[in-house]
């Protein structure tokens, strides 16, 4: 492997402004991104209390049935004694979904490791699966390369209800018969049957979206210790339980707080990630595994979909008695994240950076600290086919990304029309206009009135000179196929449907290509979190 660093040529204005700690954004963060930030924080934690040995206990009874391996276990150990974490998480797609889901997964333990060593204590690793979310659209599906072409495949099985990816059933048949299709666009290589195979044990010994992805990802990452928890487990749910009544107890000024941040954010020109109201409880109702959206209205929560209405004792009493009917919203997330793990740093994409910037304010009223954001790796990979035809027409990633490909497929498909055929067809187009125009003078000096059909019969001919073009271009182009297939591989791999790998495929594309070790080889680079997009050359 061999690894280069390059900037990234998608320009997002937040992003940049915060790696160069822009003085505008210091009242949306509590730290810059720095060594000294890390010292101080580590020591903020510290002085905090954590009921860190249930913690540990709920994680370990959410991962036992996925296998625990002897990382795991230490740190599980780790976090029982006092541990720090860095924490990151995602959703629960197919496959693991994008592969930034990976590459977040693998800048929360490369974030863990350097800090461990940097500030001589254990921190661990902890993955946050966002099971919750009912938005099942966003992650039914994944994106493979089919006979040279971007391709969307889609688990079809459908539902009514706006149930959480952890109550959300998985058809068996359904799935394997996507998974087979998936398979089928990777092509078959000497890794293909036995990660096929680990793939339908995995779904085999699941009963949901949530738990296919929990154990596909510590399929993935077990060796490495990653810990893993279901924002819905029931135990984690219970966990929580006084931390909901905090939310609700301040309930309405926490959604004030993050009103009044959003506007002052957008005033200084970064938008409004989250769109908050006044009137938004920021906390969901879960009724027989559907999720909605609480709001507040004259002193009562509600919801007209569900036919919930409630007071604020009543849902004080719901977070008292049966936390597992409450879910967390994009504001609330990170404020319970805070209260139940010690959260050294916590890993995240340009979105997230957004939201999270809204979030200062209710943090503080809560009586907690915003932990340290840190963005996530963005990582391209660069299969050996790909390395090949990218030399052999002098190009590089920057190029591919800013539309180079296409420039020089487009030139190349101008270089190779047949002009001589171009030519002769233009002149008959030419000649057929001048007859046609020799006529229409005749007929019109004979009074004989037939424009519209004389106009027909002119445009059908025109159709059918257009015809002949397109199809003597068609063939030209087949006999070009190869080389047009080679700059639809290289765009597709590294741009596809204009935009980075990683927000694409998923990584058993690659796995497919170069077996599991892939990604404990990934680990061993020199990587660490910067403003740089690293090119990993396979």
């Amino acid at each position: 492997m061999k690894l280069e660093q390059v900037i990234s040529p998608v320009n997002n204005q937040l992003l940049s402004d915060y790696w160069v700690a822009s003085e505008k954004l210091q009242p949306f963060f509590q730290y810059e991104y720095n060594d000294h930030s890390f010292k101080n924080r580590a020591k903020y934690l510290k002085g905090k209390f954590y009921d860190v040995y249930e913690l540990s206990n709920i994680i370990r009874s959410f991962m036992e049935p996925l296998g625990l391996s002897e990382k795991v276990e230490e740190n599980l150990s780790n976090l029982e004694n006092g541990a720090l974490a860095v924490v990151g998480g995602q959703q629960a797609g197919i496959l693991t979904g994008p592969l930034y889901s990976v590459h977040k997964a693998i800048s929360v333990i490369l974030l863990a490791k350097q800090q461990s060593e940097k500030l001589g204590i254990n921190v661990v690793p902890i993955f946050w699966i966002a099971g919750e979310d009912h938005d099942l659209e966003e992650i039914n599906h994944t994106f493979t390369i089919h006979n040279g072409e971007v391709k969307k495949r889609t688990y079809s099985k459908r539902s009514n209800k706006k149930t959480m990816a952890s109550t959300t059933p998985i058809d068996h048949k359904e799935m394997k018969d996507l998974l087979s299709i998936i398979f089928r666009d990777f092509g078959e290589t000497e890794h293909s049957l036995k990660l096929y195979h680990s793939v339908l044990e995995q779904m085999d010994q699941s009963t949901t979206f949530t738990q296919f992805f929990a154990r596909i990802m510590n399929s993935l990452f077990q060796q490495e210790g990653l810990l893993l928890i279901d924002a819905a487990y029931g135990p984690f749910r219970q966990f929580e339980s006084s931390f909901f009544q905090k939310i609700i107890d301040r309930n309405e000024e926490i959604a004030d707080l993050v009103v009044a941040k959003e506007r002052l954010f957008n005033e200084i020109g970064y938008g409004m990630p989250i769109g908050a109201t006044e009137n938004n409880a920021n906390l969901f109702f879960v009724q027989e595994g559907e999720r909605f959206l609480l709001e507040r209205n004259e002193q009562m929560y509600e919801n007209a979909s569900a036919n919930v209405k409630m007071t604020k004792e009543e849902l004080l009493d719901i977070a008292k008695n049966n936390p597992t009917s409450l879910s967390n919203n994009v504001v609330t997330r990170p404020l319970m994240q805070e209260m139940t793990i010690p959260v050294l740093a916590f890993v995240g994409g340009p979105g997230e950076l957004a939201y999270w910037a809204t979030l200062k304010d209710a943090f503080e009223l809560l009586d907690l600290q915003m932990p340290i954001f840190a963005p996530r790796l963005n990582i391209t990979l660069v299969t050996n086919k790909v390395e090949q035809l990218l030399n052999e027409y002098q190009l590089s990633i920057d190029q591919v990304w800013n539309g180079q490909v296409e420039e020089l497929k487009n030139k190349f498909i101008e270089s190779v029309q047949d002009e001589k055929a171009k030519k002769q067809i233009e002149q008959l187009q030419h000649l057929i206009h001048t007859q046609y125009d020799e006529l229409q003078l005749h007929l019109t000096n004979q009074q004989i009135h037939l424009d519209d059909l004389v106009g027909k019969n002119k445009k059908y001919h025109e159709m059918q000179f257009d015809y002949l073009s397109k199809k003597i271009e068609q063939y030209v182009l087949i006999q070009h196929d190869k080389t047009l297939r080679q700059f639809n591989t290289i765009h597709d791999e590294l741009f596809p449907s204009e935009n980075y790998q990683e927000r694409v495929f998923n990584p058993y594309q690659y796995l497919n290509e170069y077996g599991v070790s892939l990604i404990t080889d990934i680990l061993q680079l020199p990587l660490e979190i910067t403003n740089s997009h690293y090119i990993v050359h396979l």
